[in-house]
């Protein structure tokens, strides 16, 4: 039996939407945490689960933008939202990732993900993270070259228009971020803390150098943003540590902006410094510069930034007071101020997010 040409458009829109949501539906993965994913006293670094998180919206991302004929892509992170550590996770638990698309722009798409920990002993489960990711597509064929991403379908109106709001606002912090660090590179020196007094920004500042090889990265050839995101992880809790010399834990971090691609072969300096401190918590702002061993003659630049909020914790994982951060000069007392602004902003929010779910 022959079909009508809008039988025949009816059915092919619906292949389509079939093969779009295949690709979006909400999809899930986990692992158990073994000894090198975690600190010495047995919490699970925050690193290795903004790890796995960006691991899961890359996947669930890439499968939904290669669902149009066209150019194949990878789906390279742009922004990661803030991202509350609602509980720590130890050694044995196993991590439940979950990733879903929830809004698509011309050119990016937004993932929602949420982290479960389960302890496979006593059965016990709770949500320990949630995020949102920000994606784009590269072409295979073109690393420069963003395609454009496939649209979902949305339950009604409003969410989109949610969904569309999100972006705006997004889309507007990604650019003043971008535009407050252009390409002014502050440097991160690493002092001799023999002579420098402790509680100090000088004191505490450190810095990593890593080689970027092939195993950091995509089928691109730039790095995986969950790469970069553990090592920022892991100098904000070297300068935690030096600061308060307790065992620390990640509570959260501010919006995660990628700003520049890091490609196989630069060598990039991860630098962390204090900029805040509130009674239990302290503020490390983390920025990645990227240096090309290969074109040298483009020099350095500044790849990502981010706010790392730490706590000092005891032998039973009680919070405890953080020493104060002792200032020096004008430059330390702004980002201070800029710190304690962020702070008190988020600290409000929590407080009406509680209210609107009680």
């Amino acid at each position: 039996m022959l079909l009508s040409n809008g039988a025949m458009r009816h059915k092919q829109l619906q292949h389509l939407w079939k093969l779009n949501w295949g690709a979006r539906k909400p999809n899930s993965t986990s692992r158990i945490m073994r000894p090198d994913d975690a600190n010495i006293v047995g919490n699970v670094h925050g690193g290795t689960i903004l790890k796995m998180i960006e691991e899961a919206g890359c996947i669930i991302g890439t499968r939904h933008c290669n669902t149009q004929n066209g150019d194949h892509c990878v789906a390279a992170l742009a922004r990661v939202e803030r991202t509350d550590f609602l509980y720590p996770m130890f050694i044995g638990e196993v991590a439940h990732v979950s990733a879903e698309i929830t809004y698509t722009s011309k050119h990016s798409v937004e993932v929602q993900i949420n982290v479960l920990s389960e302890n496979i002993v006593t059965g016990a489960k709770k949500v320990t993270n949630k995020a949102t990711l920000w994606y784009v597509p590269l072409s295979l064929k073109n690393v420069d070259k963003i395609i454009e991403v496939p649209p979902i379908e949305y339950s009604s109106s409003e969410q989109e228009e949610a969904g569309k709001k999100r972006y705006e606002a997004q889309k507007f912090e990604r650019l003043e971020t971008k535009e407050r660090n252009g390409e002014i590179l502050m440097s991160v020196s690493l002092p001799d803390r023999q002579t420098k007094e402790p509680y100090t920004v000088e004191y505490s500042q450190s810095s990593l150098i890593h080689l970027v090889g092939p195993s950091d990265c995509t089928l691109l050839g730039f790095v995986h943003g969950g790469v970069t995101m553990k090592l920022m992880d892991e100098v904000a809790g070297i300068v935690a540590v030096r600061h308060c010399k307790t065992n620390i834990v990640t509570a959260s971090v501010d919006a995660i902006n990628f700003h520049r691609k890091i490609k196989k072969g630069c060598v990039i300096t991860v630098s962390g410094r204090m900029t805040f401190t509130s009674n239990k918590s302290m503020e490390i702002e983390v920025f990645v510069d990227a240096d090309s061993l290969v074109e040298a003659e483009k020099g350095k630049y500044r790849a990502v930034t981010a706010f790392f909020t730490y706590i000092s914790l005891d032998k039973d994982n009680k919070p405890l007071p953080v020493p104060q951060l002792k200032l020096d000069g004008e430059e330390e007392q702004n980002r201070f101020e800029e710190g304690k602004a962020r702070y008190l902003q988020n600290k409000a929010k929590r407080l009406a997010d509680k209210e609107r779910h009680q």
